[in-house]
């Protein structure tokens, strides 16, 4: 068996990030999807291929990534970590492949996934819900209330970045699983409009808990 892999998303970049990025360390090979050392790529301007495969080189057969994100519906309150099924990404143009094999079926590989609910329900970590569907827009602005009303029929979840790494990983031939942490009801679902220093508060919130939960499951997904 190859190496578990951990990617961290905006999650780390903020206020207990260090203490996120040192547990996952502790248990797998890390990369931090916007950067390190202070600097910050914003979502559209990631590279997926070189991130990904610089997991590969390094011997990781399995990836479990960690995901910031918006609810689109108040029922899925800020706080809840998802395990998604599928998502949603009709803008998504990414891949490693310049022939036919970009003409790929992508998703997230089911036995992985499987165990990694298996790994939070068997351990001390918080609850993790079981399925949902994670809409990725371009990004990086937010999106208006109007598009949020669009895409809320046909989803759960709203991010920037999930559903081109799974794309990537998957031709890489690296399974992939996804947490996604909700730091954010999307604009246009909460009351007021989205506040970026209310999501940086709650995300700084809810790294204790990403903390505590990669601690208790990340032993057994390492194995």
């Amino acid at each position: 068996m190859g190496r578990l892999a951990v990617i961290l998303g905006s999650g780390a970049a903020g206020p207990g990030g260090a203490e996120i990025v040192a547990t996952a360390k502790r248990h797998a090979a890390l990369l931090q999807r916007h950067g390190e050392s202070g600097a910050y790529v914003l979502p559209h301007a990631i590279d997926h291929v070189a991130n990904l495969r610089s997991l590969a080189e390094a011997g990781c057969d399995r990836v479990l990534a960690v995901c910031s994100v918006g609810s689109l519906y108040a029922g899925l309150g800020v706080g809840s970590f998802v395990c998604p099924h599928d998502f949603i990404a009709l803008q998504v143009t990414v891949t490693s492949f310049d022939d036919r094999r970009g003409h790929a079926t992508p998703g997230f590989d089911p036995a992985w996934r499987e165990r990694v609910l298996a790994a939070w329900r068997g351990s001390s970590a918080g609850e993790l819900r079981d399925g949902g569907v994670y809409w990725q827009t371009n990004g990086p602005r937010f999106e208006t209330p109007a598009e949020i009303g669009l895409i809320a029929a046909h989803a759960d979840l709203v991010g920037m970045t999930l559903a081109s790494e799974c794309v990537v990983a998957g031709e890489l031939g690296l399974a992939y699983a996804a947490v996604c942490v909700v730091d954010n009801l999307a604009n246009g679902v909460a009351a007021a409009p989205l506040s970026p220093a209310e999501l940086e508060r709650d995300r700084a919130r809810n790294a204790v808990r990403l903390r505590d939960d990669l601690a208790a499951a990340l032993p057994e997904l390492a194995g």
